[in-house]
């Protein structure tokens, strides 16, 4: 399950390599059609059958229905477009995404203020432990892997985890960052 997926790129051309392997059934989510009708294309030219596009809000909890608990679950391209008080929510929303022993990937810029420890803090209070943390000392992109060991709860469907911001949006952390 990828939410914000985009073109669906980096789960689709892992998925088109992987001849004889049992096939997998991925959910993307992604609220832009161009980049969903991409992220179908890409599919069905490299002949995956079980991939859901679905064009769909990712900070709302029902374009998860009937996709989750999932094994993996990208929340890749996120963190850095949502709020902080949203990074918050949907890091705690992942008992309500993951299955158990899920993997969870995210990614997070590490501009000041870095939100990144803070992130990692988060997902050990929602039962995920770390598995991998990529921060190259040279550049400001990280990346994290967590491991869900805590116990699911149900999907609500009501919920609304994030939107992303607008250019006229002003966070704590795009204040704090503003010399």
């Amino acid at each position: 399950m990828s939410a914000c997926a985009g073109d669906g790129r980096d789960v689709l051309s892992v998925l088109a390599d992987r001849d004889g392997v049992d096939p997998v059934h991925v959910v993307l989510v992604e609220l832009d059609p161009t980049l969903a009708e991409a992220a179908r294309q890409y599919a069905t030219d490299a002949g995956l059958m079980n991939v859901e596009v679905r064009i769909a809000d990712a900070g709302h909890a029902n374009s998860y229905r009937d996709a989750v608990p999932a094994d993996l679950v990208l929340l890749c391209g996120v963190f850095g477009n949502i709020s902080d008080d949203d990074v918050r929510r949907t890091v705690s929303a992942v008992p309500q995404l993951a299955a158990p022993g899920a993997t969870v990937v995210w990614t997070r810029s590490r501009r000041v203020p870095d939100l990144t420890p803070q992130i990692r803090s988060w997902f050990a209070d929602s039962g995920c432990e770390e598995v991998s943390w990529n921060a190259p000392a040279d550049d400001l992109f990280s990346v994290g892997v967590h491991r869900f060991t805590g116990s699911p709860t149900p999907l609500d469907p009501t919920a609304t985890w994030f939107r992303f911001l607008t250019e006229g949006d002003v966070t704590p952390s795009a204040v704090q960052s503003q010399p």
